[in-house]
């Protein structure tokens, strides 16, 4: 299933781990008794900017508030106070008061998994009559026991009344049962040596129409291996809030190949690339003329065989780049806008390029494979130049890898999933030199993800967002590397998750997967105050899954007045700037 999207490949591991693995229970027996640049040469960065005019760069139910609004006209200047660092997954403790019986009142075994095996004697089920038999849900995982070693695990369900898709951890409901006390849900996945894993979910009390806490369980082959923990889950579509405020959309665009991951427009066109992710088995790239923006027209689309993993794209003069799994970066030709042409794969090895960024004359290809960033010279934008293969300082357990990559004065701050927020200096292009890191949330892997420098009141800011389970906005001040401090952070729903993230002066654009587009005053960084949004998630949409990554997932504010975001269901959605 290539891991999901292959920036989440930890979090799927751990997931899958922390899911079918031994938890330490043997399966019970009668006498048991108890029941996550210039040129080549010169190694100097063109200080420019990219070509889209644009560098790349709810309710707070996490526990972290939204920090009020500054004055009209307010500027910072430049105080503020340190953030204590919590990591993502802030352990409270079980999420609901139920528990899991392995032995009934006669010393027999209870079925792992089956409702008989769930104590809901705790919870309010009459509370579950709020909840609509008919959505999809968001659920975050809680494994039991006393330290939550491996953090959080994501996980969902969508139940049906009308013969829709039911699933549970995406595998088909075998049981169901929903009633005004009871949600009950199974669903069974074959492994590859031939055994089954069960997956069962059990409700214990709904805290609202859009909020239910429960009980889950994973058995394998019959409960030889069993895992057992609380969950908390909340309606994926934001059914109490509306579908957009403060922001106007202006048009929508189907994406028909694969599973639209990522954007970049320019010359009248928008690129989205695709990938084979989910039920989709063949990725590529839909060129779409958005010359007219209340009627995009999709001109060409471009595929290569074997290669079915786009992920990423960016576009410089008449070059556009597109990582790739198999080649690496892909360079089209792109003089005729709507009609790109191959010219070749760079550097011409095969390698799995998961994200791009150009800077002036410099191209920045994160190799998540290699655990490499592979930078290039672009002053010939079509023939573009390997000046070295960086690879970032492995931690103690040698674990991460290039995720994200955000270039700003002569340094690359790199989002080194795994390990933790890197920042290098990169005016020789030759020679990178390492100058500080920011980790959080180290054991089992630091889920770092997207970032966007800009300078603020004469210091330079960071905003970093993780991908996993209560990942949300970090502002760190990265004025010296060496040492990175957190001033601020803005959060979400805890079962939701940032994708990619777009700095335009003082507001930072943010895809936030099943939370839509998110778009925040950022003025006073220390205090990142919403400011406009647009939901775009529906359970209505044709091909919509559950899980962590599900909605918005790519981004571009190129500076025509418009906001372009690609939907991994929808496609292309456009909206006016705010």
């Amino acid at each position: 299933m290539k891991n999901l999207i292959r920036c989440a490949l930890t979090v799927w591991m751990i997931a899958v781990c922390g899911l079918g693995c031994d938890d330490g229970t043997p399966d019970p027996t009668p006498d048991a008794g108890n029941p996550d640049v210039e040129s080549p040469d010169a190694g100097t960065p063109d200080a420019g900017t990219p070509d889209s005019g644009t560098p790349d760069s709810g309710t707070p139910d996490s526990g972290i508030p939204d920090s009020g609004t500054p004055d009209a006209g307010y500027e910072w200047d430049g105080t503020y106070v340190p953030l204590e660092e919590r990591g993502d997954n802030i352990d409270t403790g079980p999420l609901a008061s139920c528990t899991r019986i392995l032995m009934d009142d006669a010393g027999v075994a209870v079925p792992c998994g089956s409702p008989q095996s769930f104590d809901l004697s705790p919870c309010n089920r009459g509370t579950l009559s709020q909840i609509s038999p008919d959505g999809i849900y968001s659920v975050r995982e809680r494994p039991n026991g006393a330290t939550l070693v491996s953090g959080f695990l994501s996980s969902g369900f969508q139940i049906s009344t009308s013969g829709g898709v039911e699933t549970a951890h995406g595998y088909p409901l075998v049981q169901k049962q929903v009633d005004s006390q009871t949600l009950y849900l199974t669903s069974l996945r074959t492994l590859t040596d031939g055994g089954t894993q069960l997956y069962a979910f059990a409700g214990c009390e709904a805290q609202s129409a859009e909020h239910l806490t429960g009980c889950y369980q994973t058995c394998t082959n019959g409960g030889q291996r069993r895992s057992f923990g609380s969950f908390d889950a909340v309606r994926t579509q934001r059914l109490s809030e509306p579908e957009m405020s403060g922001i106007q959309f202006v048009s929508e665009q189907k994406v028909a190949l694969g599973t639209p991951m990522d954007i970049y427009v320019t010359k009248g066109h928008a690129y989205v690339v695709s990938s084979d992710h989910g039920p989709a088995t063949e990725g590529g790239l839909t060129v779409i003329d958005v010359s007219d923006k209340a009627h995009p027209v999709v001109k060409k689309v471009v595929t290569l065989s074997g290669d079915n993993y786009w992920n990423s794209v960016w576009a410089k003069g008449d070059a556009l780049y597109v990582g790739s799994a198999k080649h690496g970066v892909l360079v089209y030709d792109i003089s005729n806008p709507a009609d790109p042409q191959l010219v070749r794969g760079v550097p011409g090895d095969a390698f799995d390029v998961h994200t791009i960024y150009v800077d002036g004359n410099r191209m920045y290809a994160q190799a998540s494979g290699a655990n490499q960033v592979l930078i290039f010279d672009v002053s010939n934008p079509l023939d573009p130049v390997l000046l070295t293969r960086y690879t970032v300082p492995a931690d103690g357990n040698g674990f991460g890898y290039p995720h994200d990559a955000f270039a700003y004065q002569n340094r690359l701050y790199i989002n080194q999933m795994g390990q933790g927020y890197y920042v290098v200096d990169v005016t020789d292009g030759f020679n990178p030199l390492p100058l500080g890191s920011y980790t959080y949330d180290v054991q089992p892997f630091n889920p770092t993800h997207a970032n966007a420098v800009g300078t603020f009141a004469g210091r330079t800011i960071a905003f970093e967002g993780g991908e996993n389970t209560n990942a949300h906005l970090r502002v760190l001040d990265v004025t010296d590397p060496a040492h990175i401090v957190k001033i601020g952070e803005f959060a979400m729903r805890p079962q939701t998750s940032i994708h990619n993230m777009v700095l335009v002066g003082k507001r930072l654009y943010v895809a936030w997967y099943a939370e839509g587009l998110r778009v925040l005053d950022v003025s006073n960084p220390t205090q990142p105050r919403q400011i406009a949004y647009a939901n775009t998630f529906r359970d209505s949409d044709p091909g919509r899954g559950e899980g962590l990554f599900v909605g918005a997932i790519g981004i571009r504010v190129p500076g025509d007045g418009y906001v372009y975001v690609v939907d991994m269901t929808r496609g292309l959605l456009i909206y006016r700037e705010p």
